[in-house]
């Protein structure tokens, strides 16, 4: 029996948080083991999961989305290094520009990266039309000491049309 994947919000809910929100109060309560007072972002393996396969399994209420939410915790690529792990079976998660400081006030709470997967293997992959947005906190200060080792970030999955793959997404 499948369960539902969607999100118990009430009619006409519009989830459009800014980086301030996503990093400064979701991702730090997460880290934090704290409630979050509407928890609509799940948490996923992002590393077994396809992209075209979390839309339907972030999806928040009923109505039509253009950006999907979740929690995921940071994978490493080998046990003692710091390389991050960001494939999956069908392609990788390749970064792509700078990452983008994310501010509250003038305090530097986190970091954007913004990703782009690509289906199939390195160096070969072919470019595909999902971005993701990938937030961390800049430090583990607000982390609880039963955290596990590995870090939780937040991500937002964003499917450009056909129209605007060329553009690149700047929030």
């Amino acid at each position: 029996m499948m369960e539902s994947t969607e999100s118990c919000v009430p009619p006409g809910f519009r989830f459009h948080p800014t980086d301030e929100e996503l990093v400064g109060y979701y991702l730090r309560k997460k880290v934090a083991s704290q409630k979050i007072d509407l928890d609509v972002i799940r948490e996923i393996d992002l590393y077994r999961i396809e992209p075209w396969d979390l839309k339907e399994r972030c999806q928040i209420g009923c109505e039509e989305q253009n950006e999907w939410y979740f929690f995921s915790h940071k994978d490493k690529k080998y046990p003692t290094g710091t390389r991050t792990n960001r494939a999956t079976m069908a392609g990788f998660w390749k970064a792509t520009g700078r990452d983008k400081a994310v501010y509250d006030k003038s305090q530097l709470i986190g970091m954007r990266k913004t990703l782009v997967f690509y289906k199939g293997r390195a160096p070969h992959g072919q470019k595909s039309d999902w971005i993701m947005h990938e937030y961390r906190l800049e430090s583990d200060d607000h982390a609880s000491p039963q955290a596990s080792p590995h870090t939780y970030i937040l991500s937002s999955l964003i499917k450009l049309s056909h129209s605007l793959s060329n553009i690149v997404v700047i929030k």
